[in-house]
């Protein structure tokens, strides 16, 4: 038989088919044998037919001893007995088997399981870190934002900066003014005095 989907069956004889499918049902049955021996329910049913079988027996052998079937030292039970003990054994141990090949496969199952996951966190953790470094080096928008304050900022003070100079300007050319009254008058006059002569100059 082929272990694998992707490779074609092997044929063979039906008789063949027929011992695996039988095989299969016998372990079914060798371990429903061995779940339903293994429970207290079983122990309560065979103390009950042993104490039965015992009294049974020990009281027709007080009434009659033709009609007891199983005298003391009850030779049938023990054979009883016997008989089950050889054939519980192999299928206890039938079971054991197949639950063993059961635990195998599903501890493969789960190793395989673990390195999937084992493959798919590496990956993961593989592509958040080129992620956190994209976007390191792409501009976000809390950093334009930031940087578009910081010149705005700057832009507010080299404005208040310029108006203030001008102002201090406007005020000292003032104060010179209100301080020096005289000599802004002496020059006006002077210029009226420059104008004068030239007046007769141009009658005659």
């Amino acid at each position: 038989m082929a272990d694998r989907l992707d490779t074609p069956r092997e044929r063979g004889f039906s008789w063949f088919r027929r011992r695996t499918r039988s095989s299969d049902g016998f372990g079914r049955f060798a371990e429903a044998t061995a779940r339903f021996m293994g429970s207290p329910r079983f122990i309560l049913y065979m103390t009950i037919f042993v104490v039965s079988w015992i009294a049974a027996n020990v009281v027709l052998h007080q009434v009659a001893r033709a009609y007891a079937w199983d005298a003391y030292p009850f030779i049938l039970l023990n054979l009883a007995f016997s008989t089950q003990a050889s054939y519980s054994a192999p299928l206890i141990l039938l079971a054991q088997n197949r639950q063993a090949d059961r635990d195998r496969v599903q501890a493969e199952q789960d190793r395989q399981r673990a390195e999937r996951n084992l493959a798919d966190t590496e990956f993961l953790t593989r592509e958040i870190a080129s992620l956190r470094l994209s976007v390191q080096e792409v501009a976000t928008r809390d950093f334009v934002r930031s940087e578009l304050r910081d010149l705005l900022d700057d832009l507010r003070e080299d404005i208040r900066a310029q108006v203030r100079a001008e102002l201090e300007e406007e005020y000292a050319r003032k104060a010179d003014a209100a301080a020096d009254p005289d000599r802004t008058r002496s020059g006006a006059e002077g210029d009226g005095a420059g104008d004068g002569p030239s007046l007769p100059a141009a009658r005659s």
